[in-house]
Order: C-alpha cells, then sequence, then structure tokens
C-alpha cells in the first residue's frame, strides 16, 4: 500500500486548524449557548424552574448526544473521501447519513417521550416531576431534525465549510430568547408553561435550523460537486452499515462522557433544590467552556481525516502534535479564566447567595480536570480521524461508568463531601479517560508507520 510522505510544517498546520476551529468555536458556544438561555432564563423565575430544568437537560443532553454523535461518523467518511480524492463518494454519503440520521431521530424521540417515567424511579422530587416531563415530551419533537442537522453539519465541516452551519446557529441563539419568552409567560393562545416552555421553544428552532441548512446546501455553489439534493437515493445498506458501525461507538463515547455529567443532577436531587440548582450552574459554566476544546477536536478529526485518507502518516502525526500542543494552552487559559472571574460568572446566573455560594466552590473542581479533559478530547478527536472508534468507546465506559459513576455516587450520598463527591468521580473518571486515549493513540500511530 502506498503512502503520501509530503511534508507539512507546524506553522501550516496550526492555521488550517485555527481556519476551522474558529468558526466550529464559535457553532459550538452558539448551540451550547441554547442551554445556558433555557438555565438563565429558568434561574430567574425561581430555585424549582432551576431544578426541574436541570433534570429534564439531564437526560435530554445524554440522549440528543448519543445520537447526534451517532452522526459524526459522516465527518470522517466525508474528510476520508476527500483525501483519498474521490468526490463522487461524498454526495452518496451525505445522502445515506440523512437517512440514517432520519431514523435515528424518530427512535431519539420515541425514547424521550418514555423518559417521564424514569423520573419517579430515579428518585427525583415529586415537585419536580410536572415541568420536568413537559420539558422531555416537548423536546423530542425536535429529536429528528436534530439528527438531519447534525448529518449536514458534518457534511458542511468536513468539506471545509464550516461557516454556514456557525451563521446559522448564531441566528438560532438569537431566535431562543423570544421563543422561549413566548413558552415559559405564554401568548395569546399558547399558556405559560414555565421554565418547561423551553422544550417546546427549542424543538421548533431545531427544525427551522434542519430546513435553513439544507435549503443552503442545495442552494449554494460550493456543493453542487457533491451535492445530496440533486438526486434521490434509495437507502444503501452497504452505507447504512458502514455509517453505524463507524458511528455507533462514537455515539456511545459521547454518550458515556456526557451523561455522567448530566445525570449527577439526577444524583445529586435528593439532597435538596440548592444543591441541584448550584452543581447545574457550575455545570454548564464548565460546559460553554468545553466547547473549545471541543472544537479543537472536531476541526482535528477533519484534518487527520484527511491526511488519513491520503495515507499521509507524517502529516497526521504533526497535526496530532500541534493539536495536543494547542489544546494545553487553551486549557491554562480556561484554568486562569476560571479562577479569577468564578464569582462574577456564576452571579449571572442567580442572586440567590446560597446557590451561588455553593456553586462558586464547585467550580474550583472543575478547574482541576482542565488539562485532563483537553487533552482526552483531542485524543479522542484523532482517533476517530483514523477511524479507530471502538477502542475509545471502550475507554469512556471503563473511565467514566466503571470508575467515576461508582465513586461519585458513593462520595456524594454515603459521605460527608455532598456535591463535591460527584465532582471529585468526575476528575478521577477524566484521569482515567485521558491516559488511556492518549495511550491508544500513541499505538495506533505505531501500527500505521509500521504498516508502511
Amino acid at each position: 500500500m502506498s503512502t503520501v510522505t509530503a511534508v507539512t510544517t507546524s506553522k501550516y498546520e496550526l492555521k488550517k486548524l485555527f481556519h476551522l476551529i474558529v468558526p466550529i468555536l464559535i457553532t459550538q458556544f452558539a448551540q451550547a449557548g441554547f442551554g445556558l438561555i433555557d438555565t438563565v432564563m429558568a434561574g430567574h423565575l425561581s430555585a424549582n424552574d432551576l431544578a426541574a430544568i436541570a433534570v429534564g437537560v439531564g437526560l435530554w443532553i445524554p440522549v440528543m448526544l448519543l445520537f447526534c454523535g451517532i452522526m459524526i461518523a459522516t465527518t470522517p467518511l466525508v474528510a476520508e473521501a476527500n483525501g483519498a480524492r474521490t468526490p463522487e463518494k461524498i454526495a452518496t454519503i451525505a445522502r445515506q447519513s440523512l437517512w440514517v440520521a432520519f431514523f435515528l431521530g424518530i427512535i431519539a424521540a420515541l425514547i424521550l417521550q418514555a423518559m417521564p417515567l424514569l423520573l419517579p424511579i430515579l428518585g427525583v422530587p415529586e415537585v419536580l416531576l410536572p415541568k420536568a416531563n413537559l420539558f422531555l415530551h416537548a423536546i423530542s419533537l425536535g429529536m429528528p431534525a436534530v439528527t438531519m442537522y447534525a448529518a449536514l453539519r458534518g457534511y458542511s465541516e468536513a468539506l471545509g465549510y464550516p461557516r454556514p452551519v456557525t451563521a446559522l446557529s448564531l441566528l438560532a441563539l438569537v431566535a431562543l430568547i423570544p421563543l422561549n419568552f413566548v413558552f415559559m409567560y405564554g401568548l395569546g393562545p399558547i399558556p405559560e408553561m414555565g421554565s418547561a416552555g423551553c422544550g417546546f421553544a427549542t424543538a421548533i428552532l431545531q427544525w427551522l435550523m434542519f430546513f435553513a441548512l439544507a435549503g443552503y446546501i442545495f442552494k449554494g455553489s460550493v456543493y453542487q460537486k457533491t451535492q445530496p439534493f440533486a438526486v434521490f437515493e434509495k437507502i444503501d445498506r452497504y452505507w447504512v452499515k458502514r455509517i453505524l458501525k463507524l458511528g455507533f461507538p462514537i455515539g456511545l463515547a459521547i454518550f458515556f462522557e456526557v451523561s455522567i455529567f448530566s445525570t449527577a443532577a439526577i444524583v445529586l436531587s435528593p439532597l435538596g433544590e440548592i444543591t441541584v440548582a448550584a452543581h447545574q450552574i457550575a455545570i454548564s459554566v464548565t460546559s460553554q467552556l468545553f466547547m473549545i476544546p471541543m472544537s479543537l477536536a472536531i476541526a482535528l478529526t477533519i484534518r487527520v481525516g484527511t491526511y488519513y485518507g491520503e495515507k499521509n502518516w507524517v502529516a497526521m502525526r504533526k497535526v496530532q502534535n500541534v493539536g495536543l500542543a494547542t489544546g494545553t494552552v487553551f486549557a491554562v487559559m480556561t484554568m486562569l479564566l476560571l479562577w479569577f472571574f468564578r464569582n462574577e460568572i456564576v452571579s449571572l446566573y442567580t442572586n440567590d447567595y446560597d446557590v451561588a455560594k455553593l456553586a462558586v466552590y464547585l467550580i474550583l473542581f472543575a478547574i482541576a480536570y482542565q488539562l485532563m479533559d483537553a487533552w482526552q478530547v483531542s485524543a479522542a478527536g484523532c482517533l476517530r480521524g483514523m477511524q479507530d472508534t471502538k477502542g475509545p468507546m471502550w475507554i469512556t465506559m471503563v473511565a467514566y461508568w466503571i470508575v467515576a459513576f461508582p465513586l461519585g455516587i458513593y462520595l456524594a450520598r454515603f459521605t460527608t463531601t455532598g456535591a463535591a463527591g460527584v465532582w471529585i468521580g468526575l476528575i478521577v473518571g477524566l484521569t482515567v479517560a485521558c491516559i488511556l486515549l492518549l495511550t491508544r493513540l500513541f499505538m495506533m500511530n505505531k501500527r500505521l508507520t509500521q504498516s508502511v
């Protein structure tokens, strides 16, 4: 098997990464901003509304990211076809991804419709159930749009066109605020639903985003050579199988990681509304900042995937080294930001003294895992670009659900550490994931180099 050995430089790769990172980062911040806006608006209603949103989001986010994570397979597949100079495959990959996304979205919607049945079993206080239940029923209606949008986003970004997705995400972020107000406070025939109304607003917005992106891709001149809407294409078992084989482990890996963060609100719910609300604020803050290494990881998937398609292992290693160094710088900047401005950041979320005091304390634990988090997500992004997804899936399952989750529950409920126990579990889990994923990346690079 012949390989390409064209030389690249750190400066060139850093420039290419930032060309992708900046618009992807804005997109990630905008999409994470949906949850931020929901949390802030709910927090200004009451601690009850904020806690109900925390429980609803705690179940919705893992399900949404599991199914959207599967659709991330579109990105390395398109990047590989682009790097291998086989554009005829790209349109087929995009069409088949949309088929997969449509059916996965329906399955996700049905799962969310059934989720309220779990809340009493999980020990969620009865006072939170009505709004949490309505939120889950409402937001499930947008799931097919969410997964199909993820497929089109992966297609566009892998081709090197992340900016249309960025512009659309920013417009959607602005549109969410009035939509939330309508459903939270009522307007005309729409009744006042409090924080639960955020679910209806988000579902409507997701459909608007999908149709807008699909229309732009259909009309955009840069997409015409690989136009996914040019012809109707039946389901192709080969591509569906390949997308699912590559994507399902990605979705599970993301699910294992994100669910350990989001379900922490449920673990802490017996400790009271103040604890859950403070935890939700701290998670919301760190989730916004996590968009920085996550954007880097997406850019690494695209760049590594392109060189993987070219079989240019030297350049691929260069990208990885530049990416990990960049992730380190980002993590240190994030740690400094959280340390110096943690009080001011928390004040944006709540005026409740008890909630704010605990949230500021929990943010200190978030500072402790920033480096490990940046390294593990960057390594995972590189491995996705190399189409290695099963190993990372098992690594994240062990790190988060066999190590972090039991440890967090034990510390939070059976010791005096309280909410901090969950965060200590997260730190340990992220450390284990970081070590194992970096080791996996080193082994994969060594294997490819030896195969030349």
